[in-house]
Order: C-alpha cells, then sequence, then structure tokens
C-alpha cells in the first residue's frame, strides 16, 4: 500500500519535532543555551546611547478595578539609532513585554549564553531574574514597543530602560 503524507501533516509533524528538541521560538534564548542567572552574558554599558525613549502612555493601577496599588501600566517607545544601546538593567521589579516593530536588536542576557537577536514581529518577555543589555548591531534604526508595570515610587533615571 503506498501511503502519501499531506504537506500539513508534515509540517504538523516537523512543528511537534521542532518543539520537542527545545529550540527556542523567535526572539527567545535557545534551550540548549539557558543557563543560571549570572552565568550567561556579562554586564554591559551602563548608560544610554543613542536611544530616544519616549513614554506614549500611563496608567495609575491603582484608580483601576484592579486596584494595584504602587504600580503604573505604561507604554513607552524606543528609537534606537544603528550602535544604539539600552543600556543594562534589571526587571526584578518591574516585568515587561518588548514588541520590535522594525529593524533588529541584539539582547546580552544574564541568564543566557548566548546573544539573543530580535527582529521585527518578535517579542520578548522580561520578567523577575532577567538582567539584560540591548544593542541594535544594524544598519537601520529599530523600532521597539515597551509595555511595563512600573513602580510609582521609583523615579526613572536616565539609564533605566
Amino acid at each position: 500500500m503506498n501511503r502519501t503524507i499531506s504537506p500539513w501533516r508534515s509540517a504538523a509533524f516537523a512543528a511537534v519535532a521542532t518543539l520537542a528538541a527545545g529550540v527556542a521560538l523567535a526572539g527567545e534564548c535557545p534551550a540548549d543555551k539557558r543557563v543560571p542567572d549570572g552565568r550567561g552574558q556579562a554586564m554591559g554599558p551602563t548608560m544610554p546611547q543613542g536611544v530616544t525613549d519616549v513614554v506614549r502612555a500611563m496608567t495609575d493601577l491603582s484608580r483601576e478595578p484592579l486596584a494595584l496599588q504602587g504600580r503604573q501600566f505604561r507604554l513607552r517607545q524606543l528609537d534606537i539609532q544603528p550602535g544604539g544601546i539600552v543600556p543594562w538593567h534589571s526587571h526584578d521589579h518591574r516585568p515587561a513585554m518588548i514588541y520590535t516593530v522594525s529593524g533588529e536588536v541584539t539582547e546580552y542576557a544574564s541568564s543566557c549564553a548566548v546573544p539573543i537577536v530580535h527582529r521585527a514581529g518578535d517579542v520578548a518577555a522580561e520578567r523577575n531574574g532577567t538582567s539584560h543589555w540591548w544593542k541594535n548591531t544594524g544598519a537601520t534604526p529599530a523600532v521597539l514597543i515597551s509595555v511595563d508595570l512600573f513602580p510609582v515610587d521609583k523615579p526613572q533615571q536616565p539609564h533605566d530602560m
């Protein structure tokens, strides 16, 4: 008996095999390169360079039905010029999501043995235990949208990205 496998079935099998192998999704540290925090990429620059950080909107969550005290829901746009740097920072008290709108940036995370490349359309989850810095290693500007739960009692410093 001659059995042919449909292209859809082949694609589904390939997707399952890829996930089972532990390959990272776009913009994530590959599973086989994840290391304990502090054993990945070294601490990088501590001041921004060639990056514009504009807060586009903020919501005081203590005034919303959620009534989350001490946090603001914040949306920012970061424009990173070629060679630009988002300096070393931690997300231990500030979870965030970063969407790469255009361009390409490289993340150097304390919990990944290799740099992580983020391309247009990628989303990076930044949570407790994430310390990192980013650099635009490409030839064109990169645009990122960042949403985070920013602590109200922490004034933003120029190096806090």
